[in-house]
């Protein structure tokens, strides 16, 4: 089961499931998972919006694949796993995003990566995902510029 993580890694999940299917011929069910109340920062972000988890199926045995779009301190895998293993014991939970940009302040790695891009912490990674006009981006600024 491919896990996205609200919000940018929900479309991203959808989307490998699609390419899944065209490739394996093999259905991958989807669920969109919101991390916000096991946020170990909540105090110090309080505009934290719940949205709705969605998880279509039993999680107990099975092989559980948490996307998201950017890997930066971990801090949201770690909710993301909190939150999974509340849902069910899964065989494995395995970690997808498109970015890794490091910086780590957990003992957290993703399993695939699309791409590393070296960053400095004063900087944003922004990802773009469009089903309109076709144009996805990820984009590299200083905190503060657009």
């Amino acid at each position: 089961m491919l896990v996205g993580i609200r919000t940018r890694g929900v479309p991203l999940a959808q989307r490998l499931s699609a390419q899944i299917v065209a490739s394996e011929g093999v259905e991958v069910p989807v669920a969109q998972l919101d991390t916000g109340l096991y946020r170990d920062d909540l105090n110090v972000r309080p505009h934290i919006t719940v949205r709705p988890t969605t998880v279509p199926g039993d999680l107990a045995g099975r092989t559980v694949v948490l996307v998201d779009d950017v890997l930066f301190t971990g801090r949201t895998v770690r909710a993301a796993l909190d939150a999974v293993n509340d849902l069910g014991r899964p065989l494995r939970i395995q970690m997808a995003a498109l970015v890794d940009r490091g910086h780590r302040e957990l003992p957290i790695r993703a399993d695939f990566v699309g791409k590393n891009i070296p960053t400095r912490r004063a900087e944003r990674v922004r990802v773009r995902l469009t089903e309109t006009d076709g144009i996805d981006e990820v984009s590299v600024s200083q905190v503060g510029d657009g």
